[in-house]
């Protein structure tokens, strides 16, 4: 083995989801893929308090009606 200081694997730079900032993703960052606690906190509260739903694109059935009555 050589004695290089490289890690094991190389640690990779991502956008935060939440404040979009670079983020190291890395067992050495706790928070990953977010870059603080901050961060990874307001997403939290997002997503308790159901910020984050699909939006329904699917009609209602209501104006169709049941096609076995037509």
């Amino acid at each position: 083995m050589s004695g290089s200081s490289q890690p094991e694997f190389a640690e990779r730079r991502v956008r935060c989801p939440g404040c979009e900032g670079l983020s190291l993703y890395s067992p050495r960052n706790p928070y990953r893929p977010f870059c603080s606690a901050r961060c990874k906190g307001i997403d939290l509260g997002a997503w308790a308090e159901e910020s984050f739903r699909l939006p329904e694109d699917t009609p209602p059935d209501e104006p169709f009606g049941d096609p076995r009555l037509q």
